[in-house]
């Protein structure tokens, strides 16, 4: 069955939606609450239908469950602990807990998620490095499940709420910082190039060097993926360059963590045969020997920023419009960076 197609302003009660679908209203009301004795063929032609006349609930009807559900596309490092720290803040003081969830490296969940969620009725969602496609858009929609893209993967969108941080201007004062030092030869380890957060931090990279009239040279440029091995990896082919950079930009601390440990195999020293600068300020960076120089990525508070806008939204009467906010980075100068030794200029 084909639904008609409605015009902009059209709008349908359940009861019409059941009409045409050719079911009861109850059956709608168990689609949209995520009930599982419902036949699929059935609930794909009510979905359809719900979709094609945008149907939302009305704040009003949307019972919540006291949950906050937090998605991650991976779920295994410090990174993480600093986003459910400030997801749990806010949920906290709201009386709420909170639902972890994992897409195991997709940028998108898959369906059986939304499924759960809707069945759920959260008071909303936080997507960490992740986003939804236009159908799970579409069912939390329609039950009035508010969701927030913390540090999107990629562009969310201008009708998507998101909260990132300003990493371009990030990797710029990394750099920057570098130069400053007397360093030419800069390396970089990214995180993957399918990511905006890595990107921006890489040509902030490349901003600092070109306005400081530092030739980019590709080679000392290698994509990464934001884990240890990487670092570790892609650490060990800088160093053993036959010229190689005497310093290097990592695109968060795990790689940087990484390169300390190729740099220890090597035999090399960090400042004084290679200054490392990481990105992200985790609470180990203020542990490692040499303390990490890094760029401070207020994970904490972009994940209560992102809370809370999501609990806002769930209290508006109304669909509110899209917000973008992107929270201050700052370079935190420890004991990973000096000037370059004598022939490393």
């Amino acid at each position: 069955m084909t639904p008609s197609k409605p015009t902009e302003t059209q709008t349908a009660t359940l009861a019409e939606i059941a009409r045409e679908a050719g079911v009861s209203a109850p059956t709608v009301s168990k689609v949209l609450n995520g009930r599982a004795d419902v036949a699929p063929a059935t609930r794909t032609r009510v979905e359809e239908l719900l979709r094609a006349y945008g149907y939302r609930r009305r704040r009003a009807e949307a019972s919540r469950s006291p949950l906050i559900d937090l998605v991650f596309h991976e779920l295994e490092s410090a990174w993480a602990m600093e986003v459910i720290r400030g997801v749990e803040n806010v949920a906290r003081d709201a009386g709420l807990s909170v639902v972890l969830s994992e897409s195991a490296g997709r940028l998108t969940p898959g369906r059986t998620w939304a499924d759960q969620v809707a069945a759920r009725r959260p008071h909303g969602v936080v997507l960490v490095l992740s986003g939804l496609d236009e159908s799970q858009r579409a069912l939390l929609l329609s039950r009035s499940i508010p969701f927030v893209v913390m540090d999107p993967a990629g562009d969310p969108g201008p009708d998507v709420p998101s909260i990132g941080a300003t990493n371009w201007q990030g990797g710029l004062a990394a750099t920057r910082h570098l130069v400053e030092l007397g360093h030419q030869r800069i390396g970089a380890i990214s995180g993957p190039s399918r990511m905006m957060c890595s990107r921006a931090r890489v040509d902030g990279y490349r901003a600092a060097l070109e306005t400081a009239g530092v030739p980019v040279d590709p080679a000392l440029i290698k994509a990464g993926d934001f884990h240890h091995d990487a670092g570790y990896r892609l650490g060990l082919e800088l160093l053993r360059m036959p010229d190689r950079p005497t310093a290097i930009f990592t695109g968060n601390d795990l790689q940087a963590l990484g390169l300390y440990e190729a740099a220890r195999e090597l035999g090399l020293r960090i400042p004084e045969d290679v200054s490392v600068v990481g990105f992200d300020d985790l609470p180990l960076a203020r542990w490692v020997g040499p303390p990490l120089t890094t760029v401070r990525q207020p994970l904490t508070e972009m994940a209560e920023a992102a809370a809370r806008l999501v609990l806002e939204m769930g209290r508006a009467e109304e669909a509110t419009t899209a917000t973008r906010v992107e929270l201050a980075t700052s370079l935190v100068v420890r004991s990973s960076t000096a000037a370059p030794g004598p022939g490393g200029m």
